[in-house]
């Protein structure tokens, strides 16, 4: 049974945010699917995903190409099917099922933008009120700290 992680970005910026992420992800031998309904912003993200030093690299493609099955992260806007981590940005949404059959799902919001802000406690207390266990973190002085969390039996 999985967990939904969410994460406040005050800080940092998604497209900082996000890459170390998925580096966690892929260092726990996950298949990650990032997941917008914003096709501007995904091809904003591979984009920056293909920058950076070498060593530092993460495989991945944009969904609807011929070798999506193939990609350790993948960008788009699909099924979770074959996935054992989902990192919704954008408010994309992600279900109870989800969160409980996936190993990680991560939910990535802009402290700085109200509507984000507002998407983000509907979801808490969607997924936490249909039995998902989630946590909360939000950036303090360029760290990461755990401010809530929530198992299914609390």
């Amino acid at each position: 049974m999985g967990a939904a992680f969410f994460y406040h970005l005050t800080d940092s910026p998604l497209e900082a945010t996000l890459p170390m992420l998925l580096g966690k992800a892929r260092g726990a031998g996950w298949r990650v699917l990032v997941r917008a309904t914003d096709e501007a912003l995904l091809k904003r993200l591979d984009d920056v995903l293909w920058q950076g030093p070498e060593e530092q690299f993460t495989p991945h493609g944009l969904a609807g190409g011929p070798y999506d099955a193939d990609q350790p992260v993948l960008l788009g806007d699909v099924s979770a099917d074959g996935f054992a981590c989902v990192m919704s940005v954008a408010g994309a949404e992600v279900t109870p099922d989800e969160v409980n059959t996936l190993e990680r799902t991560c939910i990535l919001f802009d402290g700085h933008d109200g509507d984000a802000l507002q998407h983000a406690r509907g979801l808490w207390k969607a997924l936490t009120e249909a039995g998902c266990a989630a946590q909360y973190w939000a950036q303090e002085d360029g760290r990461w700290t755990k401010k809530a969390e929530k198992q299914p039996d609390q």
